[in-house]
């Protein structure tokens, strides 16, 4: 019997979904912060959170197979709670990451060829190494918690009644 976590069909379709998130919040980010005077970690947070209200649906739809409406509020509950943790290790993660990095390697740019666009090689490192950590733990979490019917909403449910 193969091991439901490991279903490689959900992993290469959750992987999708975790590229398209990862994309959105990279373009995000990497604009905003060109655009606007902000910093690093303001520009992770501002991607993160674009990138994960289109991760919800994108990963309710094709990765986990829940089309179910009745558990759509539960669902957004449980998907927050996980947002929060890889939001932590997506942006905190990240930026705790970018300055090690200084300190260990030092600052490392590059300039695209045939282009005025420089690439911070430190924070583009820092920013996949954290969502690759990320994307493991979310894997997990909505497999065996956000889209799967553990009982964690009515439990919480009646505990925020009393």
């Amino acid at each position: 019997m193969e091991n439901e976590l490991l279903n490689k069909r959900d992993i290469f379709a959750y992987f999708l979904v975790a590229a398209t998130g990862a994309l959105i919040q990279l373009i995000i980010g990497t604009l905003a912060q060109d655009w606007f005077s902000i910093s690093y970690r303001q520009s992770l947070t501002g991607g993160y959170l674009v990138a994960s209200v289109a991760g919800f649906f994108l990963a309710k739809i094709f990765a986990f197979n829940s089309k179910n409406k009745s558990k759509n509020h539960r669902e957004k509950i449980k998907f927050f709670f996980v947002t929060v943790l890889s939001f932590c290790i997506t942006v905190y993660g990240s930026d705790a990451l970018y300055r090690l990095t200084l300190i260990v390697v030092g600052e490392w740019k590059f300039t695209i060829p045939f282009s005025v666009k420089l690439v911070d090689i430190n924070k583009l490192f820092s920013q996949l190494t954290c969502m690759a950590l990320s994307f493991m733990s979310n894997y997990i979490l909505h497999k065996r918690f956000t889209f799967k019917d553990t009982g964690f909403y009515g439990r919480l449910k009646s505990l925020l009644a009393q």
